[in-house]
């Protein structure tokens, strides 16, 4: 396990008088621990740590999972927690309300009849906020893949070639070059279909003269990209030029402002407000961005509705939009390392107005 990351943990345990930790959400057992099953569960307590899964991950364990007295469960991981009374003597037990179901927590009071439960939110996240230089090195090798990614399938794109055949391209292609899987399913969102910011990819045919984004990421031993570009098929109208343009133009602004200490919503201000200056503002209907990691989506959430401020060594997406129903729509996104001074832009696939 990674001593200073169970260590931060202890102390934040510290901090809010708790004698054990439950760790449920699998990114964070895998931030944690090493492992990358998909079956599993955490207790870290002052002194000692165990790590919970089944039979079918006894060998990976033992290979992934060190500093942990790991325990291979032959019935729930809940029940087996409580069976090897791994709570006995702690007065305040934390755990993750965000992903501890009300099943598991009716289930932990059921069986666990000393201490208290305690709820807590994203207190292994605020951990994994600051990225170590393995973390960040993992993060730049699936960005790399995904910048190759995009070189690649944008030859596929021509009119006739449906959405799905484009994200069946990407899931392809993410393998090909070493990801371990999809960080998520690619978006794939062609014509008037532009104008959904999370639209899955559909059996529609790409037409000549749409805009089409690309959304998609990879992970590498647990750590995510996450990419957008929108490219024209064929041809381009002055509308489509002038859109993208105006969001290339915010995108722009976002990361020359983004550093260290400034508020995530201010960051959000800056793209927001071009594009609102532009004339579009009621067409830019998400946050900025939002931290990436071990998860997709982390902290900090880069919107207008953030308290956080953002912090050196965290990596965030920068990925304004401008989506106009029954036209389309156009997103930009990179990923970013911010520094005291400013910002990383980890990618380097092309950004400038592409037509295919």
């Amino acid at each position: 396990m990674s001593r200073r990351r169970v260590a931060l943990l202890r102390e934040r345990m510290r901090h809010l008088e708790l004698d054990a930790f439950i760790v449920s959400s699998l990114p964070c057992i895998r931030y944690l621990t090493g492992f990358s099953g998909t079956s599993g569960l955490c207790v870290v307590r002052k002194r000692d740590a165990f790590f919970l899964t089944d039979s079918r991950y006894a060998l990976q364990s033992k290979t992934e999972v060190k500093g942990y007295k790991r325990i291979i469960v032959s019935n729930g991981l809940y029940e087996e927690l409580a069976r090897h009374k791994l709570l006995r003597g702690c007065g305040a037990v934390g755990f993750d309300s965000n992903t501890v179901t009300y099943t598991q927590y009716r289930t932990l009071r059921k069986l666990v009849h000393e201490g208290s439960f305690v709820p807590t939110n994203d207190i292994v996240e605020s951990i994994a906020l600051i990225k170590e230089n393995e973390e960040v090195d993992l993060i730049r090798a699936a960005v790399r893949i995904s910048d190759l990614v995009f070189d690649d399938v944008i030859r596929s794109l021509k009119p006739g070639v449906t959405e799905l055949d484009i994200a069946a391209e990407i899931c392809y292609l993410h393998k090909k070059y070493g990801a371990e899987k999809d960080a998520f399913e690619p978006i794939v969102a062609s014509g008037e279909r532009g104008s959904l910011p999370h639209a899955r990819a559909t059996g529609k045919r790409i037409r000549n003269g749409e805009l089409v984004t690309l959304d998609f990421g990879c992970t590498v031993r647990g750590y995510n990209s996450d990419i957008t570009r929108t490219v024209a098929v064929g041809k381009a109208t002055a509308q489509a030029r002038k859109i993208y343009n105006v969001v290339l133009n915010a995108q722009s602004d976002a990361i020359n402002a983004a550093k260290a200490g400034m508020w995530a919503k201010d960051l959000d201000a800056v793209a927001r407000g071009r594009i609102t200056r532009e004339g579009y503002g009621k067409y830019f209907n998400h946050s900025l961005g939002h931290g990436l990691g071990i998860q997709v989506h982390e902290r900090p959430r880069v919107s207008s509705l953030s308290k956080e401020k953002l912090t050196a060594r965290s990596v965030i997406t920068i990925e304004p939009g401008v989506y106009i129903p029954g036209m389309g729509g156009v997103r930009i996104e990179d990923d970013v390392l911010l520094t005291a001074g400013g910002c990383e832009v980890l990618n380097t696939a092309p950004k400038e107005f592409m037509i295919v």
